[in-house]
């Protein structure tokens, strides 16, 4: 049987962590960035879960990860 390939949208946006969960980065850090206050953009740096109901599609794009 051929190797599977990755789907390399989703290895690009996802990182899994020592433990096997997802690791994604949080949404509405691109622009229009005036108006959000410094707290909520610091927030949005850091990473966030996967839920357990997306994870299992996610797992099912990234075979080797």
């Amino acid at each position: 049987m051929p190797k599977m390939k990755t789907h390399r949208g989703a290895a690009k946006r996802f990182k899994l962590t020592g433990t096997g969960k997802i690791k994604r980065a949080k949404a509405y850090k691109s622009h229009i960035l005036e108006k959000k206050s410094a707290k909520r953009k610091r927030n949005l740096r850091k990473a966030g879960q996967v839920s357990a109901a997306d994870a299992k599609r996610i797992k099912l794009l990234l075979p080797y990860a």
